[in-house]
């Protein structure tokens, strides 16, 4: 690839410095699709974007073929044709029009079909040539495909490098990981690139780049959405792929960590236990036979009492059963706040390396814990205050304070409110999913299940905001008004969790 330092960026974009990749890109286009912008809308500014940058390299009567893809990317190509009705165009389809993967790709075929553009169908790619055009436009795969180029693509990228026209890529260079920037063996060598709404990692080092604004709403990147739900991929098929989770809690009170546990299941889990005192095994026990409690023994004093609340003594075999299975740890539903319950989870966090969500009565602890262990805090408005964080009623207004916090302690939050904020330090998003009803008691405990069980296939700043997301949507579903009830959540939560509804 041409390489070099100078960009044409977006001014919406430059001033950030940001860069966005191809997995983020994917989710921002969906979440503008829910926000209102359809995808049709989207290609339809892209295809104009790479046609002002076509008319820009070339002259009025110029050559110009665009070399068009089968899917989204090439989409783009075709859009940019009805654009250049005063070059001299030829559209190259890789394939035959019934082999275009998306719809919206397939329309714009057919209007440039019905309409007096020049296109060309390559069937065979061994007899793909171009015709001395003054300018090559690579339309084929863009930054939905990565590694070595298959056929037709590989054998038509070696014809355009072959060729001596300069060569503008759409969105990326065919072959070339928007992510990384490596270029597979016959990558395409663009002289040129126009890439949409933002800067890919992997164009980093190029010469020419166009950064074209295609209208995607600022909300795309910074509400939580649809999108970021379908980038996050499925759990694995085997027993043991998804995760367990492993609740520390319990104590004062019994239905907190019944409830964590069991919207972890709920969120694709493959199992959950539940570590409490013995004295309330029985009533955790109780509430499902989906969950596998695990009392800790007597209170020390070796009298055979059976201990009420979580002390330093238990820690050692807790940290080693959380390490030992790799379990996704939830602390505090329930705990409550007697003396040696606050040191004993000061002891867990000190000494815990894996993954922990930390809730309720554990949060007002982390600020004075080191720890190795990553950790996703969700607070609500006084647990925020109790963390150092700001005194307020309008979460969202105070999101700057609370990113602060976050890099200030090194770990992700997820602060509770009519809209959820989540930051991991440096980012900021918010997710504005649910209900007024999700004010029951017991919702903030579902979702630390949520986020627990989606924390074994994501880093914690996107399961927290994925989490938010399907907790909320959980109960957009029930559509049960004021009289929603926490238990009813881990009903509809795999349906969330499927995009089901979600447009």
């Amino acid at each position: 690839m041409r390489s070099g330092v100078a960009h044409t960026l977006n001014p919406a974009h430059a001033e950030a410095g940001g860069m966005i990749t191809s997995r983020r890109m994917a989710a921002v286009d969906r979440n503008a699709a829910a926000l209102g912008v359809p995808l049709r809308a989207l290609m339809e500014s892209s295809g104009n974007a790479v046609a002002r940058r076509v008319r820009e390299l070339t002259t009025r009567g110029d050559s110009v073929a665009l070399v068009c893809g089968r899917g989204n990317n090439g989409g783009d190509g075709l859009v940019a044709a009805r654009f250049l009705d005063d070059r001299d165009v030829t559209v190259h389809l890789l394939g035959r029009p019934e082999s275009i993967t998306t719809e919206i790709a397939r329309a714009n075929w057919d209007v440039l079909e019905a309409g007096e553009t020049e296109a060309a169908l390559v069937t065979d790619s061994r007899g793909f040539a171009l015709d001395g055009p003054d300018l090559i436009v690579d339309a084929m795969l863009g930054t939905g495909i990565a590694g070595d180029l298959r056929e037709p693509e590989a054998t038509v990228a070696q014809a355009i490098d072959d060729a001596e026209a300069p060569v503008l890529a759409v969105d990326v260079p065919s072959g070339v990981d928007p992510d990384t920037g490596a270029a597979a063996a016959g990558a395409v060598d663009a002289d040129h690139v126009v890439t949409f709404h933002d800067l890919k990692p992997g164009l980093a080092d190029h010469s020419d780049v166009t950064v074209a604004d295609i209208g995607i709403p600022a909300a795309a990147e910074a509400v939580v959405g649809p999108g970021d739900l379908a980038v996050l991929g499925a759990g694995g098929d085997r027993k043991g792929d998804s995760g367990r989770t492993f609740v520390i809690g319990g104590g004062p009170y019994t239905g907190a960590p019944a409830l964590a546990a069991g919207a972890s299941l709920s969120a694709g889990a493959d199992l959950a236990f539940v570590a409490c005192p013995q004295s309330v095994f029985d009533p955790i026990a109780g509430y499902s036979e989906d969950l596998i409690v695990q009392p800790y023994g007597d209170d020390g004093t070796g009298d055979g009492a059976e201990a009420d609340h979580l002390a330093p003594e238990h820690v050692p075999d807790l940290v080693e059963t959380a390490e030992a299975h790799d379990d996704i740890v939830i602390l505090g539903p329930g705990l409550g706040r007697h003396p040696e319950t606050e040191a004993a989870a000061e002891q867990f966090l000190a000494a815990f390396s894996g993954t922990a969500v930390v809730d309720a009565d554990a949060l007002a602890l982390v600020p004075a814990v080191d720890t190795d262990a990553e950790l996703v805090l969700t607070p609500n408005r006084s647990e925020l205050a109790e963390l150092s964080g700001p005194e307020t009623d309008d979460i969202v207004g105070a999101g700057e304070e609370i990113r602060a916090l976050a890099a200030d302690l090194g770990h992700t939050i997820l602060a509770k409110g009519a809209v959820d904020v989540i930051t991991d330090g440096e980012t900021i998003r918010r997710c504005g999913a649910g209900t007024p009803g999700m004010t029951v008691g017991g919702t903030g405990d579902t979702l630390a299940g949520v986020v627990a069980a989606l924390l074994a296939r994501a880093e914690p700043f996107e399961a927290a905001c994925v989490g938010s997301y399907v907790n909320g949507r959980a109960a957009e579903l029930l559509d049960r008004g004021a009289g929603l009830r926490a238990t009813e959540l881990q009903e509809t939560i795999p349906l969330a969790l499927r995009g089901g509804d979600d447009e």
